[in-house]
């Protein structure tokens, strides 16, 4: 029987586990090993600093899911991958495989600015603890308000995220009789409004810049951050921005375990081919935050490629297609560039919003379209609840 270990299990891991063992069912041994004992729908976490959302809404305890599915769960962190034997070490113990899935997601690397971090200076939402304290300072600032900064660092890559953040405190701030009273910026290394880490869309600088001029939001694009004070931001170019409350989204790193490997890049990233096969094991798999990608541009200040949520569910399934054909003795053929992943986003701003459809990631494109309007905050809400459904039942394999 072949032994198949998942490193992860959020949408990459849970993905790749549960659609091997559901074709293969008695013919393959699943084990997935991660940290995490909860799957967190990350694109609700804009909600949770605001009060709309608790843990229980947007996450639930993955050990029920993978029992239900036959699949082995040890809540541990990986401490060594050696692709060489086939061995990856986890809590003291050693687990041999046939095939390797790594799905490890991300860290924050707060490292690129000053004044980042847990016990920095600004808020960041890039994980269900990071949104929690977010929501822990947005209720201290209610009682002392004051001018506001939101952001994206140079190097990040989840923008959607900053963008949503914004037009949720921008929503909120006017449900709190605010909005007149202070200054909101928003700060971000994109070269441009609504560039999103994938090289834009049409008209979709004209849409953003609608947008903040709507909501009365001033804005700094091609931003390199210096440091974050107690109290502001300041920016390479020597403009000091004060603030009572911050928000910045850092760039992601891959995990310490992949890093260490020798398999990945100094990020954390490890080389890949179309079929997510590291390029030198033919039996190992990255997905997600741990599959290398190359932006097909330059920009000013550096910015980087957004790999979670639908993309990394999409490379998930091509991993999963091609270690089932692996084992059924076959030539792994399923292949999915990530360029040519379609871009399928939908950007929540309070009561309104932004669905954002491309037939690819990456440029150059056919087609790009950004539709705004309420039915896009509406659209996020149902599908919310739809992809928790899916995903606690194990019906991964559904749109």
């Amino acid at each position: 029987m072949s032994k198949v270990i998942v490193l992860g299990s959020n949408f990459g891991g849970l993905v790749a586990a549960l659609s091997i063992r559901h074709e293969l069912k008695d013919e393959v041994d699943v084990t997935v090993i991660s940290p995490s004992d909860r799957f967190v729908f990350n694109p609700s976490l804009i909600w949770l600093p605001f009060g709309k959302r608790d843990v229980e809404d947007l996450s639930f305890r993955v050990a029920p899911t993978f029992d239900e599915h036959c699949v082995n769960f040890v809540n541990t962190a990986a401490s060594a991958i050696n692709a060489d034997v086939n061995s990856v070490t986890a809590g003291g113990r050693e687990y041999n495989y046939d095939y390797l899935v790594v799905a490890t997601g991300y860290k924050n690397h707060y490292g690129v600015v000053e004044g980042l971090g847990p016990n920095g200076n600004a808020s960041t939402i890039t994980s269900l603890e990071d949104a929690i304290h977010a929501g822990e300072a947005w209720s201290k600032y209610l009682a002392d308000p004051g001018d506001v900064v939101i952001g994206a660092t140079q190097g990040a890559s989840c923008f959607g995220a900053a963008y949503e953040f914004l037009f949720n405190a921008s929503y909120h701030l006017n449900k709190n009789h605010l909005k007149e009273k202070v200054k909101l910026t928003y700060v971000t290394s994109e070269p441009f409004l609504g560039h999103f880490g994938i090289g834009g869309l049409p008209h979709g600088q004209q849409l953003l810049e609608a947008f903040l001029k709507h909501e009365n939001i001033n804005y700094v694009v091609d931003a390199s951050i210096d440091h974050i004070d107690s109290d502001s931001v300041k920016l390479a170019s020597g403009e000091n921005l004060p603030f009572k409350y911050s928000m910045f989204i850092p760039p992601f790193l891959g995990q310490d375990v992949v890093v260490e490997s020798g398999l990945a890049d100094p990020k954390g990233y490890i080389p890949v081919r179309p079929t997510y096969q590291s390029l030198s094991h033919d039996n190992l798999y990255a997905v997600g935050i741990a599959a290398q990608v190359t932006a097909p541009w330059q920009s000013p200040t550096p910015v980087g490629i957004p790999k979670t949520g639908y993309p990394t569910e999409v490379m998930a399934h091509v991993a999963a297609k091609n270690i089932i054909s692996q084992i059924k003795g076959e030539s792994p053929t399923e292949e999915h560039e990530f360029k040519d992943i379609k871009a399928v986003c939908v950007m929540d701003a309070g009561n309104n919003g932004v669905i954002i459809l491309a037939d690819k990631m990456l440029p150059p494109r056919k087609h790009g379209v950004l539709i705004p309007g309420p039915q896009a905050h509406l659209m996020k809400l149902g599908f919310e609840k739809y992809f928790l459904w899916k995903m606690r039942n194990g019906h991964v394999n559904l749109p």
